[in-house]
């Protein structure tokens, strides 16, 4: 599972011009902070820590850091590192989440288990994540906590996705909890630091975290539509590799559901669900699930995530800020088709 924000983002017409200017200067000094926060002594390390940031990446929790910051006072020069301190934090996953997944790609390029084997990638996600601790450590003992709380539920997210459900468990319970942790938990964690270190006060900054708690559901569930029915030239990404992967996301679990409730009709795409697939079975695979009513469903869901996210919104003071939020729920619900 992975999620991104498109990279025009900020130039959507309904962004204000001059929010989304100032939000994208501010990312050019983010950007900046975090080539020199990476480099190290050795040249091996450096060019393994510099290898995602380098393939990309749309810096979607720093711009959320950042965008939540004009709910208070967006010149703070700590927002700087707050936002540095939630990209590394995800790119450290990145590095573990490729390992433990033994994935090929990352933004197109050889994922970083693949160049250099295991072990570095591992020991350069643990070198990224104590970066961004060092950073963390400049903004207080507060700003230590919200991320020592972050870090534990991505660590729980990325547990309960190895593990699977337990017997009895309902597998679609157990998934949303899954993408809560290892997703949403550092979107949401994203506004709460750019709020806080902004003085946005205590109601302010509650309500955009749980909106973006929201937001962050909404995006991964997006993704999961998107690795099914998107269009490679669009996205980016080629469809059906969770399907090939035999990882069970939302659209699949609706399709699995349906199959156990006596649908006959969902049978066999039923046997290709959740296990490794060929290629032509994941081709088979993918137009099977497209033309099901799980696509529909998990269009639903995540319109239903999206909608609970601007119901928060609507509590903040209106102006450019709200707006780029609302914006950002409406990009979405379009991106899941």
């Amino acid at each position: 599972m992975s999620g991104a924000v498109p990279s025009d983002f900020l130039a959507l017409p309904s962004i204000d011009a001059g929010l989304a200017k100032e939000v994208q200067e501010a990312l050019d000094q983010v950007e900046k902070l975090l080539r020199e926060s990476v480099a190290a002594s050795d040249p091996l390390l450096t060019e393994a820590a510099s290898h995602l940031l380098s393939a990309g990446g749309k810096r979607f929790r720093a711009t959320l850091v950042l965008l939540a910051s004009h709910f208070g006072d967006p010149t703070v020069p700590d927002l700087t590192r707050a936002a540095a301190v939630v990209e590394l934090t995800h790119v450290a996953t990145l590095y573990h989440d490729d390992v433990m997944d033994e994935a090929e790609l990352r933004r197109g390029e050889p994922s970083a288990n693949q160049r250099w084997g295991n072990s570095v990638a591992i020991l350069t996600g643990d070198y990224v994540f104590a970066r961004a601790s060092e950073i963390l450590a400049d903004l207080g003992t507060e700003a230590v906590r919200m991320q020592a709380r972050t870090f534990g539920r991505l660590v729980q997210g990325q547990i309960l996705e190895t593990s699977g459900p337990r017997d009895g468990a309902d597998p679609l319970e157990h998934y949303l909890r899954v993408i809560s942790d290892k997703t949403a938990s550092l979107i949401a964690s994203s506004a709460e630091f750019g709020a806080t270190f902004a003085g946005a006060g205590p109601e302010v900054t509650g309500t955009i975290t749980r909106a973006c708690d929201a937001l962050g559901m909404a995006f991964q569930l997006a993704d999961d539509i998107l690795d099914v029915a998107g269009d490679p030239s669009e996205s980016g990404k080629v469809p059906g590799t969770d399907l090939r992967e035999g990882v069970l996301t939302l659209p699949m679990l609706y399709a699995r559901r349906a199959a156990q409730a006596g649908d006959t009709g969902s049978a066999r795409l039923d046997s290709l669900l959740g296990r490794p697939l060929s290629d032509a079975e994941t081709e088979e695979a993918l137009g099977l699930l497209r033309v099901h009513p799980a696509m529909d469903e998990a269009r639903a869901t995540t319109r239903e995530w999206a909608e609970r996210a601007r119901a928060e919104l609507a509590a903040l003071p209106e102006g450019a800020p709200r707006d780029a939020f609302e914006a950002l729920c409406d990009y979405v619900v379009r991106r899941s088709g």
